[in-house]
């Protein structure tokens, strides 16, 4: 399977995003790993341009949640209505029957309008009134949540966040960087001109073909010593699970898809360790009060851990 349609998903996405080629390489790797990716970083920094740009990439459908306090479950999944003229109801389908879904400031919303997205994540379906519904293919959400105004946000709880495959940081452009963001949208917006390069199929297809890129015994040992690591350190109370293993080798094999390899190198694992597994972990109390963050504590296990040859 030729891979190299993500790199023509990327660039196409760069004739509207300036830079931040780390950040979309790692949306394509989520994506290839048939995952989900959650975004956090302040307003403003282009997360939402990001997913639109994406969707119009590939061809897909798009659309957007804007996450309140008062958002219903039946807000996302879509509900029943009853069609007097014909006496029967009909299923009304919610924003998550899309290709591409941005669930916008996730976190604003209550735990139980969350728990229902998140249900569609993990299982590709919704059931309303007892019938179920499959969601197309390919399916990829896209949430953010903002790390500041906090007040009246209700944060995903730990398990939650564990359903999210990365946790990628945008972060701000540089000097450079901006001024061509100045300089791209001084006359018009060069969303509008974006074409598709690639088609939903194209993706299911490399999706599956990604399941075939090789991963040795050493490499599954050297992702699990990590794991495993995350679980017995002194200043981690609750380490990453088995689901934090197979998502790290998920994305390394989508890793050297991207870098048209047929199997895994251990680069590739230290690149995602990060990623993959810092928001899985929940760090003692003390830790927390003295502002340790999980990115430090990964790269000091990832410095104790022997690489394979």
């Amino acid at each position: 399977m030729d891979f190299g349609i993500c790199f023509k998903i990327i660039d196409n996405i760069s004739r509207v995003i300036v830079g931040k080629q780390d950040s979309l390489k790692l949306m394509l790797v989520a994506l290839l790993a048939d995952g989900h990716a959650l975004l956090e970083d302040v307003p403003g920094v282009g997360k939402t341009v990001l997913a639109r740009s994406l969707a119009a990439s590939i061809g897909g459908s798009y659309k957007r949640i804007q996450f309140t306090p008062d958002l219903l479950p039946s807000d996302i999944t879509g509900f029943n209505i009853y069609l007097q003229n014909e006496s029967r109801f009909k299923f009304q389908q919610g924003p998550v029957m899309a290709n591409v879904l941005l669930a916008d400031e996730i976190n604003r919303t209550v735990p139980r309008t969350q728990s229902s997205l998140l249900e569609s994540m993990e299982e590709r379906q919704v059931t309303v009134d007892g019938e179920t519904f499959h969601l197309p293919t390919p399916f990829f959400v896209i949430a953010t949540q903002n790390p500041v105004e906090l007040e009246g946000t209700f944060p995903l709880p730990e398990a939650q966040l564990d359903r999210f495959l990365l946790k990628i940081d945008i972060g701000y452009p540089d000097m450079e960087e901006e001024m061509a963001i100045l300089d791209r949208f001084q006359t018009h917006d060069p969303f509008a001109s974006l074409e598709p390069v690639a088609t939903p199929e194209q993706l299911t297809q490399m999706q599956q073909a990604r399941k075939q890129i090789n991963v040795s015994k050493p490499i599954k040992e050297y992702i699990t010593t990590i794991v495993q690591a995350t679980r017995h350190h002194e200043m981690i109370k609750f380490g990453a699970s088995p689901r934090g293993s197979m998502a790290l080798m998920r994305s390394a094999q989508a890793m050297a898809a991207l870098e048209n390899r047929d199997f895994v190198v251990p680069d590739d694992v230290k690149a995602l360790v990060r990623p993959v597994l810092a928001h899985r972990l929940i760090l003692n109390e003390n830790e927390r009060l003295r502002g340790e963050k999980p990115d430090q504590i990964l790269a000091d296990i990832l410095n104790q851990t022997p690489v394979p040859i």
